[in-house]
């Protein structure tokens, strides 16, 4: 575990950090998708739907912050009192609670906190005593603005005005769904800065393009403590209820001084599923089918302790339809008491036969073993996503191919013709393009190639040229 501490560093951004604040349904998750101009938070009219801290960064009028989205507040002693007994998080009021006080953590964290009341509803004693509570916990360089949300229509309009009494200064009234006042409070947050940072100015790493890790899996297999693991502190919610994690969440980090972005997504299940009947549950599959299509490497998490089901299958079948790099997760090793990784990718393999490419790392995220390998072996992937081979190289490997194999017909042969059909004549093979790697195959075959012996390519072109864990696909013109 030593080395893997010195290798991983959570990064901190140089950026002005703006929290979204408030009790729950006051549409911050709205807002914070409007600002950021993407629906990466999961948006439902149920009380708590925000669970996990969510992050993004804002661009405007040539200033650049990060803004932060958190779960809503019930109670302001989470405020106040930084020592609240924190529950077991497998029973739901634990989780309540650890929603709570990383919402209060995240403001005392914040640079301007972005306090959200509901216009419709008008001024609630809840939002007196939080706002007693924010003037009581917050710091002489902490800037603070009330943002009156939901001021879709002039009643609404008129009940802003209320929040005059919370001693906060002028309320913003802004309609997040309709993105009515988001520019004026764009410009308000910019004044507020105490060092707002030009775009050019921005940390190397905020213009430098991470790598772009997905963890997938069914529920409950260990996708978030593995994610705990890696940052070496509990950031995400970690449960044994399932469901636990709703919506995909971004961390950055470095390994190795290479920028990653690992995004933590909730359980999949069958579409068939009763838990699919779950509007909150099935929105949540829909985000992380979707963050799985943006990635570069894909981390399949199994429970190596329980057997494969038709559900790895269609996971599996889903990364392969996005075109992403595969590593297969095999958690809780710590419970294998016979510890042979060759039986056991055999088995893996057995199941998932079209993924005999994918590297399989056997590690234990309770007790953060195996987590260096795991990284090494993403940068690896990574590598051979984008890697380019020079022209020269494929035309020895495509020799010493054919030399070891020769193709065949793709058309059988019966009787008398079995062995008077011409075999193609293999003339050339480029690589077209990267990320991943694709290559054209110039082929004379008047019955075409087999598709096996494309696949007998591909697998050299992963042995010889080190492009693990990465889809590799071949292209034939065939010529007569």
């Amino acid at each position: 575990m030593q080395k893997q501490e010195q290798k991983i560093k959570i990064i901190t951004s140089n950026l002005p950090v703006v929290v979204l604040f408030g009790r729950t349904n006051v549409g911050k998750s709205t807002l914070f998708n409007k600002l950021t101009g993407k629906a990466n938070a999961l948006v439902s009219s149920a009380a708590g739907t925000t669970r996990d801290v969510n992050r993004a960064t804002v661009e405007w009028q040539g200033a650049t912050f990060q803004l932060v989205d958190t779960g809503g507040v019930g109670e302001e002693k989470f405020l106040t009192d930084t020592k609240v007994k924190k529950q077991p998080a497998d029973k739901a009021d634990g989780i309540e609670t650890l929603i709570q006080s990383r919402a209060a953590a995240a403001v005392r964290k914040a640079d301007i906190i972005l306090f959200m009341v509901d216009a419709k509803s008008g001024l609630l004693e809840q939002d007196r005593r939080f706002a007693l509570a924010l003037k009581k916990i917050r710091q002489q360089n902490q800037r603070l603005l009330i943002v009156a949300n939901k001021a879709d229509t002039a009643n609404a309009r008129l009940k802003c005005s209320e929040f005059y009494a919370l001693g906060l200064g002028e309320p913003l009234a802004v309609s997040a769904a309709s993105g009515s006042g988001s520019g004026d409070l764009l410009d308000a947050v910019v004044k507020e800065m105490p060092q707002a940072l030009p775009e050019q100015e921005a940390s190397e790493r905020e213009n430098r393009q991470p790598i772009k890790v997905v963890i997938i899996g069914k529920p409950n297999v260990g996708k978030s403590s593995l994610l705990n693991a890696i940052m070496d502190e509990d950031t995400v919610i970690v449960s044994s209820l399932p469901h636990t994690t709703r919506e995909p969440r971004d961390i950055n980090i470095t390994y190795n001084d290479t920028p990653l972005t690992f995004v933590d997504t909730a359980g999949i299940v069958k579409a068939q599923s009763k838990a699919m009947d779950d509007v909150l549950i099935k929105a949540g599959i829909g985000k992380s089918l979707a963050a799985l299509k943006k990635a570069d490497v894909a981390l399949l998490m199994i429970d190596i302790t329980d057997e494969l089901s038709h559900q790895e299958t269609k996971l599996a079948d889903e990364i392969l339809q996005s075109n992403v790099n595969l590593i297969i997760v095999a958690n809780k090793w710590d419970s294998i008491a016979d510890k042979d990784a060759k039986n056991y990718s055999r088995a893996v393999y057995a199941t998932l036969p079209f993924l005999q490419w994918a590297p399989i790392v056997f590690l234990s995220a309770k007790n953060k073993t195996k987590l260096s390998l795991l990284m090494d072996t993403i940068l690896a992937t990574a590598r051979a996503r984008g890697a380019t081979i020079p022209d020269e190289k494929l035309t020895t490997f495509l020799e010493s191919a054919l030399r070891h194999a020769a193709p065949l017909s793709r058309t059988k042969a019966r009787g008398i013709l079995k062995h008077k059909l011409p075999k193609p004549q293999l003339k050339k093979l480029v690589q077209t393009r990267t990320n991943p790697p694709q290559f054209y195959l110039v082929a004379k075959a008047k019955l075409g190639v087999k598709d096996n012996y494309l696949t007998y390519l591909e697998n050299r072109l992963r042995k010889e040229f080190k492009l693990i864990g990465t889809p590799v696909r071949i292209s034939v013109e065939e010529k007569l």
